[in-house]
């Protein structure tokens, strides 16, 4: 026992010494959602993948990480369990790791940086914590975009307006490349604060992608505007659109494109709503597989009821409709009802 005790000390007695720090934190998210459509169907429609199970009460995604940082030295750790997992990271053999990097500080001033690894996408102003997003559920642009990559990324911030970011990754949302003998894929972003509650971010990602068995290039852009207006408003405005090369040989591109306004109201210190207008269009389903084009509008609205500055209990109705049969049971048009409650700790 004293042995065990003087290691500990020893160890604690290091550590402060070499003035590494580490952080733990956590989210939790879990979820029922019933869609009106589905009769006997294990998910609620096949282009999400969060929140995603019908008529049964589940996890979205249980994650716990650790950060160190260790002089101009840090590193991210996260593991993750839901059904988000399951749905998101299905052609991936490493699916229970959310973010995996390890960055360095190029420069005493820590303006520039470099990190290589697993990490969260820099497409997107939604993200797979619940908590952090406007609306319950993602939008039709989020789900179909890159929630994670692989590679490394070079951030430059040049001052407290300007955020620069260059990236060379695996591919669109991929830990293990699909085929070696495609070259990387590239990205950038800017991100532009002209005020503390004003944001405009523009990302972008080229790389050779696969079409129907066949790799051709594909070009895409994110753009959104996410402004805090006064103590009751936000809005985020956001629109996405991509072209891609049909194969390597054929010179016919194809293209797909989303716009989406979300705004957010607060109505007293524990309770908020939101409202979701968006449309996306593939009619050649370049991102979205499915037998019939995919052009679809969707609306949304969400009650938020915050327990504390952690907790949050969230109510969301959405409403899909298109003039193709693409959700089940042939119909034109989907109706879900979706409630969560999440905790966040840190």
């Amino acid at each position: 026992m004293v042995f065990l005790f003087s290691g500990f000390c020893w160890a604690q007695d290091t550590l402060k010494t070499a003035k590494i720090n580490v952080d733990f934190s956590g989210y939790m998210d879990g979820y029922y959602a019933y869609d009106f459509n589905n009769s006997d169907q294990l998910s609620n429609q096949t282009f999400f993948y969060n929140h995603n199970r019908h008529n049964e009460f589940n996890i979205n995604i249980a994650l716990f990480r650790g950060v160190i940082t260790y002089e101009n030295i840090y590193a991210k750790l996260s593991f993750q369990a839901g059904t988000y997992v399951n749905d998101n990271y299905s052609n991936e053999r490493i699916k229970n790791i959310n973010e995996a990097f390890v960055g360095v500080y190029i420069d005493s001033a820590k303006k520039h940086t470099l990190e290589m690894g697993i990490f969260s996408s820099y497409i997107g102003f939604e993200s797979a914590i619940t908590g952090s997003n406007l609306t319950l559920t993602r939008s039709i642009l989020a789900e179909n975009s890159p929630y994670f990559m692989t590679g490394v990324k070079y951030n430059y911030s040049a001052s407290k307006k300007w955020v620069l970011s260059g990236l060379i990754t695996n591919g669109w949302q991929r830990i293990a490349k699909s085929n070696n003998a495609i070259p990387p894929s590239y990205g950038t972003q800017i991100v532009f604060k002209p005020t503390e509650n004003s944001l405009l971010n523009w990302s972008t990602f080229v790389g050779k992608e696969n079409y129907n068995g066949a790799f051709g290039m594909r070009y895409f852009s994110n753009l959104y505007w996410d402004s805090i207006w006064n103590s009751k408003w936000r809005t985020i405005v956001g629109f996405d659109f991509g072209i891609q090369k049909r194969n390597s040989t054929n010179d016919n591109y194809m293209n797909w494109w989303s716009p989406v306004v979300i705004a957010q109201y607060t109505i007293s210190s524990k309770w908020q709503t939101a409202a979701r207008l968006e449309y996306y269009q593939d009619r050649n389903n370049v991102i979205i597989t499915h037998s019939n084009p995919f052009t679809t509008s969707g609306y949304s609205l969400n009650f938020d009821y915050l327990l504390n500055t952690k907790a949050k209990f969230r109510m969301e109705a959405r409403y899909l409709d298109s003039k193709e049969p693409l959700f089940y049971n042939n119909k034109t048009n989907n109706f879900s009802l979706t409630s969560s409650l999440s905790f966040e700790f840190n």
